[in-house]
């Protein structure tokens, strides 16, 4: 029994993912819903430890004073990577690239650890899931074969910094962080564990002005799998996006604290590795001998880069009965569902019994609203059977009244459409001057856009 007059200590546990505190386990957080994820974390007494001062490990200086040799990026001299991280790679950052199974991760960042090694200085690669022999053929196919270039396969934390140790490199790339062990830290794989590793190779990256790259699993919703506090501790966090059935890959920066968070680097997968996409508009849009119903062609902006997209739409007779089918690739369904019912309701298209279909071409996902106006004359020119004039693009968000508004970057987007060829776009009122060789045609409303063109 404690003496008289003081508290019992008792066992505090907390959510490792949203930070919920309870006093007793429980296997489901009463807050986030998530399962498995309550942990003890020792005791809470009856009062609070005092902290004196302590050593400094540098005495602070005005902030003119600081130095920035030791924080500028280092190219790495693959242009499309570079433009995501926002000029390359800084020393003692620490990076996380996450993506689906199969996406191209491993393949890419091989790639990252030879050009660093033939042009910065020694890059260590550890592999967690793969031995060195399957690594070592990957990278004799891609040519990412360097002296300078070392390889290593363990699932230990204490190895891998012992390695780091040993061969001192500029780069650490770790693949991944996941099958990584610390003893003492939980089960392996758990939440616990992936935190205190990922600390651990924070803080050697951090002494050491070593830049390091960790590679992340994925749940099956495309999020980063671990705790949420890993997406914290990171400087940088990378997401690579894909279809498995194309060759476009999609590199974006969610969190960046070296430049930007919305840029976004185009990779095209094939037999010689990742390779880099500086011009990826031909990606997104048909290439045809004569227009076709049902296709429109507009701008999206991924950053501060414009990149043509095509939209298709497919209006079909309705067969057996029964509420018509909306499908959607590509897009976001919400929107699609509301610009096809002002289509109907504002531009007096009939669609209340037929099958719609709508898409995006070659596999890139489209979802700001700019590209209303391209969708909606999609639907509108199928399901009049009428092809869009040849050399045309449209830009504009519709509203549900049938207006068309203007959408940001308007110059920026005019002018990669004028750059790729096409003469003639479709826009709001006001949408600025356009750019030399081509014509703006101003609509108000989704019925004048369509008593113009059909």
């Amino acid at each position: 029994m404690p003496p008289a007059g003081v508290k019992s200590a008792r066992p505090a546990h907390r959510c490792t993912e949203c930070g919920y505190a309870s006093a007793k386990w429980v296997g489901r957080c009463p807050e986030c819903q998530a399962w498995g994820t309550i942990a003890e974390i020792g005791s809470t007494g009856p009062g609070l430890r005092a902290v004196s001062a302590g050593p400094v490990t540098a005495p602070a200086r005005p902030i003119a004073e600081v130095e920035l040799a030791g924080a500028r990026a280092v190219p790495t001299g693959i242009g499309e990577f570079d433009r995501v991280l926002g000029g390359g790679l800084v020393p003692g950052a620490v990076l996380l690239v996450a993506g689906e199974p199969g996406v191209g991760k491993s393949t890419l960042l091989l790639e990252v650890a030879h050009r660093v090694a033939a042009n910065n200085g020694p890059a260590l690669v550890v592999s967690g899931e793969e031995s060195a022999g399957q690594v070592r053929l990957r990278a004799e196919r891609i040519g990412a074969l360097h002296e300078r270039l070392y390889l290593a396969a363990e699932t230990e934390l204490s190895a891998v910094l012992s390695h780091v140790e040993q061969v001192n490199p500029t780069l650490l790339v770790l693949d991944s962080v996941q099958t990584v062990r610390s003893p003492g830290d939980g089960t392996d794989g758990g939440a616990t564990q992936v935190r205190a590793v990922a600390s651990a190779l924070t803080a050697v990256a951090k002494s050491r002005g070593m830049t390091t790259i960790l590679v992340g699993h994925v749940t099956k919703d495309g999020a980063i799998a671990g705790p949420r506090t890993l997406e914290h501790l990171v400087d940088v966090v990378i997401s690579f996006d894909g279809e498995r059935h194309s060759t476009l890959r999609l590199v974006r920066a969610t969190k960046n604290r070296f430049g930007p968070a919305d840029e976004i680097g185009c990779f095209e997968i094939g037999d010689n590795g990742v390779v880099g996409v500086p011009d990826p508009s031909a990606l997104f849009v048909s290439r045809r001998a004569a227009p076709v119903p049902g296709s429109c062609v507009t701008v999206t902006m991924e950053g501060s880069r414009a990149l043509l997209a095509e939209v298709q739409a497919l209006v079909a007779s309705s067969s057996g009965g029964g509420s018509p089918r909306r499908a959607v690739s590509g897009l976001d369904g919400q929107r699609v569902a509301m610009v096809n019912a002002v289509v109907e309701r504002r531009g007096g298209v009939k669609l209340a019994d037929a099958d719609v279909f709508a898409a995006s071409v070659g596999g890139v996902r489209i979802a700001e609203p700019a590209a209303d106006l391209a969708l909606a004359l999609a639907i509108a020119s199928a399901a009049h059977d009428r092809a869009l004039p040849a050399g045309m693009i449209a830009l504009g968000e519709v509203g549900l009244s049938g207006e068309i508004r203007r959408v940001g970057g308007t110059g920026r987007r005019l002018a990669e459409a004028a750059r790729q060829g096409y003469k003639v776009a479709l826009v709001p009122e006001d949408a600025g001057p356009p750019p030399p060789g081509m014509r703006l045609v101003e609509v108000p409303d989704l019925g004048s856009a369509f008593q113009r063109l059909f």
